[in-house]
C-alpha cells in the first residue's frame, strides 16, 4: 500500500480553515462557559491541539487513551481504557475530540464513561465522520469532513503508527 500514489482528500489549507468554522463555533456555543476539551489519544492529539487553540474560551485539556483497532484497519468493537482522564471532570463542559468516528463504538464508550464521570454535559468533536460504517446511533455535535467508507491516514490518522506526521488526509490510490 505504502508505494502507491497518495490521494489526497483533504488538504492542509482546508482542515485548517474546517478548524477555524469549528472553533468559532465552540466558542460560541460555551459563551460564558469553562469548557474541558478531552481529545483521544493518539490519532486526535494533532486535531486536538489545532481546536484547542482554535478556541477563545477558558479552557483546560486533559487526554484519555482507548484502544479497539489494535493494528487493524477495522474496529474490534471491544474498547478499553488504556489511559484514563487524568482530571476530576465533574461538573463540567466536556468536549470529546476525536479524529475519526467509524462505528462509533469508541466514542459511544467515552461519552458514557465520561457522564458516569459526572460531567455536566458532553459534547463530541471529530475531524472526520464515516456514517457509512456506524454501528451505534451517535452523530457527532461537530465535524469538519464526512468522507465515504475509505481507509485515510495523515493530521494524526496512523497507518500502523505512521503517517500521522503529514499535514493532509490521504488515502491510497486503487490498483
Amino acid at each position: 500500500m505504502e508505494n502507491r500514489k497518495r490521494n489526497i482528500l483533504f488538504s492542509e489549507e482546508q482542515i485548517q480553515e474546517k478548524v477555524k468554522e469549528l472553533g468559532a463555533q465552540i466558542t460560541k456555543d460555551y459563551q460564558g462557559k469553562e469548557i474541558y476539551i478531552l481529545p483521544l489519544l493518539r490519532g486526535s492529539f494533532v486535531f486536538g491541539a489545532d481546536i484547542f487553540k482554535a478556541i477563545d474560551l477558558k479552557a483546560k485539556i486533559g487526554f484519555m487513551t482507548t484502544s479497539s483497532y489494535g493494528n487493524s484497519e477495522i474496529s474490534s468493537g471491544t474498547v478499553t481504557v488504556v489511559n484514563d482522564i487524568p482530571d476530576n471532570i465533574e461538573g463540567l463542559d466536556v468536549l470529546i475530540v476525536d479524529d475519526i468516528i467509524d462505528t462509533g463504538y469508541t466514542m459511544e464508550f467515552v461519552v458514557e464513561h465520561v457522564k458516569k464521570l459526572g460531567a455536566k454535559s458532553v459534547k463530541t468533536c471529530t475531524l472526520l465522520d464515516k456514517p457509512s460504517r456506524r454501528k451505534v446511533d451517535l452523530s457527532p455535535d461537530y465535524c469538519c469532513f464526512e468522507i465515504d467508507d475509505l481507509f485515510v491516514v495523515g493530521y494524526g490518522l496512523d497507518y500502523n503508527g505512521y503517517y500521522r506526521n503529514v499535514p493532509y488526509v490521504f488515502n491510497w490510490e486503487q490498483k
